[in-house]
């Protein structure tokens, strides 16, 4: 069997690639948070922000400016882009995992649970008093969690083993179940269906810093141990029959993504609503460009997933200027069609 990293030499990816990857990606962020109903010179923002970092004051024609993008723009597109992050690396992670091109965080139901969670604190008015992350966040997050608890209790039940297979049939099963749930719930609630359908649409709409502060505590500690996998990652790649001949422990790192994957997922979905395809689009992308070996892989797509989630919400943005389409609406509609594309690719290759 060929060892996925002898098939990754094939394709070179150097610093210098990330580098250049990560320039990208900055000069997007700064588009994202200078094009708006005001809009802003590229220099303009890019002084506000090094201002805002470093405490400079800005010259009396700046100030006006500056509070839009500091207190508006800035968390907004900063939340965009750890969502667009997390979600990436969950998808990335899930595919090595599970060694099926259909494979993300959402296949397993974590997202749909998470989603059930969180409508059911909009539609029924849950809150925890004196608590400053109640309602939507705490219940999206509880519910994720006792989602991937079910699933995996499940599938141990039916398959001691845990195989791929079951794990991802049973995420299907639950995902239809909560759905079905959340139908039941939108129709009862009938005086917020309007705010129910625009937050399982995906918005990230009104994030705040401690929005940016929680999504960067997670995705950095979950992220940094999703990143310390890869080697395994890899040997999964190959089989997991492989994966236990080399000494991977298969069970338990699988259990380590699986949980890492929905506290990702959890909480994305809790802050920005449910946002399809990142996750299951981005990866095949980056794939193609960095090769197999998930070393690469994976920091690829963390910046390639910013990128291409701060991208679909300054779509969701302008195109109906002064309104605005759910961000959820703009993935959904890309990630399809480049998703049909490399399906399409990937079967003839074959």
């Amino acid at each position: 069997m060929m060892d996925i990293n002898a098939l990754a030499k094939k394709n070179k990816f150097r610093f210098l690639d990330y580098a250049v990857f990560g320039v990208i990606m900055l000069i997007v962020f700064v588009l994202c948070v200078a094009i708006g109903s005001v809009r802003v010179s590229f220099f303009d923002t890019v002084k506000v922000i090094w201002s805002a970092i470093w405490n400079i004051p800005l010259p009396e024609e700046l100030v006006n400016t500056s509070s839009i993008i500091v207190s508006v723009r800035l968390p907004r597109v900063i939340c965009v882009a750890l969502v667009g992050a997390s979600l990436s690396i969950c998808g990335g992670s899930m595919q090595g995992l599970l060694r099926n091109p259909l494979a993300d965080g959402s296949t397993l139901g974590v997202s749909t649970g998470a989603s059930l969670g969180a409508v059911i604190s909009i539609a029924f008015g849950i809150t925890l008093p004196n608590f400053p992350l109640s309602g939507t966040m705490v219940m999206a997050m509880l519910f994720a969690f006792l989602s991937i608890l079910f699933i995996i209790s499940l599938a141990n039940k039916i398959d001691g083993s845990l195989s791929t297979n079951t794990i991802i049939l049973i995420g299907v099963i639950y995902s239809m179940f909560a759905t079905s749930i959340i139908s039941l719930i939108t129709v009862m609630a009938s005086d917020k269906v309007k705010q129910i359908t625009f937050w399982t649409m995906g918005s990230l709409q009104g994030s705040t810093y401690t929005n940016v502060v929680i999504l960067s505590v997670v995705l950095l500690i979950c992220g940094a141990v999703l990143l310390s996998l890869s080697e395994e990652l890899n040997a999964f790649a190959i089989g997991e029959e492989n994966a236990r001949h080399i000494g991977v422990d298969v069970k338990k790192v699988r259990l380590i993504v699986l949980i890492l994957v929905s506290v990702l997922i959890g909480v994305c979905v809790s802050i920005g609503g449910s946002i399809a395809f990142v996750g299951l689009v981005t990866p095949h992308i980056v794939r193609m460009i960095v090769g197999p070996n998930y070393k690469k892989l994976l920091p690829a797509s963390i910046i390639c997933g910013a990128t291409f989630l701060m991208l679909a919400d300054l779509i969701a943005r302008i195109i109906l200027n002064p309104a605005e389409l759910p961000i959820g609406v703009v993935t959904s509609f890309v990630g399809a069609i480049v998703f049909v594309i490399i399906f399409y690719r990937t079967r003839k290759g074959k």
